[in-house]
């Protein structure tokens, strides 16, 4: 602190310490008050800064109310602000929004990405893709891939159709959810099933189909058939599908799992969470044609298996109806303690009794030659035909 300065409070304090020991009693409290740079009347302070080394906050304690000797100094102190001002009353300047600089990366081009990983979050469509890359679409019923596909000449095999259609519709004697038919190569089985099929399709009474072909690499997977009619009946029940759905997102790896597992997790799992009449798939039938021609002896067996036990326990609300020839490992499958009580049978034979049905498909199909080449109308032969069908 400068010399002068100090000599001030020097004579300050001295003066309040002699009037402070005469008359003690009236000596008020003493009140610190802090005080900005002050200028005294009676003795100028210098105008420059206190060096930034000693500004230290300068208290006067003020004299006591008794009159000093008049050979005190007068001191004029001005009035000091408040120690924290109110903040000013006025709004505080709003600074207009700055605008932020585009990223420099914005026109970057030739960079590169070292192990990008883009992840796919389209709402609602990977988990059936998925589940349809895992199926046999060539197999079902109305596929391109069997156009055009075997039917029924017209006047043939009415009583199988009638019989087979009427069991799907639940008006039949028969009341086993699984219907067997049985026959050898080329008796008809599968034009039985595709005639069914079309006739179930319009009446909303058909579930899925799958015709099975040991020729064709695509329609031949064991491993495909539950996918398969999962995906069908996703198809046409929109609840269901949301279901599945989610589920394969959520675990592609389900159609890739045991034939068991794929039919709980893609079948009897997502039909629990759906209100069945409300959907309509109560009676709905699956068709499954040529099941001797899946590949694998043991995966035909397990699949009837699995078949017969949801039918046993009511897992599923559907009708099964299974076409194949009478193999001994399907034979012995459906003649089990587990699928006999619930599994319905037809036979196809090789019989004389459908001599007339061959002999008016065989003069239909010639017919058709016929017109279409300008042959005689009388091509071919009664006795060419009659040996055609012996």
């Amino acid at each position: 602190m400068p010399g002068h300065s100090r000599n001030i409070f020097v004579k300050l304090f001295g003066h309040h310490d002699r009037a402070a020991n005469s008359t003690h009693s009236e000596a008020p409290a003493l009140q610190p008050t802090p005080l900005p740079q002050q200028t005294y009347a009676s003795s100028p302070l210098p105008s420059s800064p206190l060096p930034q080394s000693t500004q230290l906050v300068q208290l006067v304690i003020s004299p006591p109310a008794t009159a000093l000797p008049s050979t005190a100094p007068t001191l004029e102190l001005p009035n000091p602000g408040p120690l924290n001002p109110a903040p000013p009353t006025s709004s505080p300047t709003i600074l207009p929004p700055t605008v932020a600089s585009p990223p420099s990366h914005v026109h970057a081009h030739d960079f590169v990405f070292n192990s990008p990983q883009f992840i796919h979050s389209s709402p609602g469509a990977s988990g059936i893709k998925e589940l349809l890359n895992h199926s046999m679409p060539d197999a079902f019923h109305n596929s391109s891939a069997r156009y055009p596909p075997p039917k029924c000449h017209l006047g043939t095999r009415k009583d199988y159709i009638a019989l087979v259609s009427g069991w799907a519709l639940g008006v039949s004697d028969r009341k086993e959810p699984i219907l067997w038919m049985r026959g050898p190569f080329g008796i008809g089985k599968s034009v039985v099933a595709q005639s069914c099929a079309e006739a179930l399709a319009p009446m909303n009474k058909l579930a899925a189909t799958l015709f099975f072909s040991r020729s064709n690499a695509d329609r031949d997977d064991p491993r495909r058939v539950f996918t398969s009619i999962a995906y069908q009946v996703a198809a046409t029940c929109p609840s269901f599908r949301e279901i599945v759905d989610r589920r394969m997102i959520d675990d592609p790896t389900l159609a890739t799992k045991s034939l068991s597992t794929q039919f709980e997790d893609l079948l009897v799992h997502p039909l629990a969470r759906v209100d069945i009449a409300e959907s309509g798939l109560d009676g709905c039938t699956v068709i499954i044609d040529g099941l001797d021609e899946c590949h694998s002896t043991a995966a035909q067996c397990e699949i009837i298996q699995i078949i017969a036990t949801s039918a046993r326990k009511r897992t599923t609300p559907f009708r099964w109806f299974i076409t194949s020839r009478p193999e001994d490992s399907i034979i012995r499958s459906m003649n089990s303690a587990t699928v006999y009580p619930v599994c319905s049978r037809i036979e196809l034979p090789v019989s004389w009794a459908i001599d007339h049905e061959i002999l008016t498909y065989l003069t239909d199909e010639f017919k058709k030659i016929q017109e279409s080449y300008s042959l005689p109308e009388s091509w071919p032969s009664e006795e060419a035909l009659a040996l055609l069908v012996e």
